[in-house]
């Protein structure tokens, strides 16, 4: 985690960025909420504490999937 958004180490290896500009809702909230995620499948990643759930395709393209849930 930084100042600018939180890193994700899938199965694969392969290192994804998830910018608070792009997925706001992970700002502000608490670390062990942010570091309790689970890869339910390859590439699908969710976040329990949080009610978050995301793809791999949408944390490396978030502009191909303009909607976004309001921060609270």
């Amino acid at each position: 985690m930084s100042s600018h958004g939180l890193w994700v180490l899938p199965r694969s290896g392969k290192e994804l960025f998830l910018s608070y500009a792009d997925f706001p809702w992970f700002k502000d909230q608490p670390v062990s909420a942010i570091i309790n995620v689970e890869e339910l499948a390859d590439g699908h990643f969710y976040w329990p504490d949080l009610d978050i759930d995301l793809s791999e395709k949408i944390i490396e393209s978030p502009a191909d999937y303009p909607l976004q849930a309001k921060a609270k």
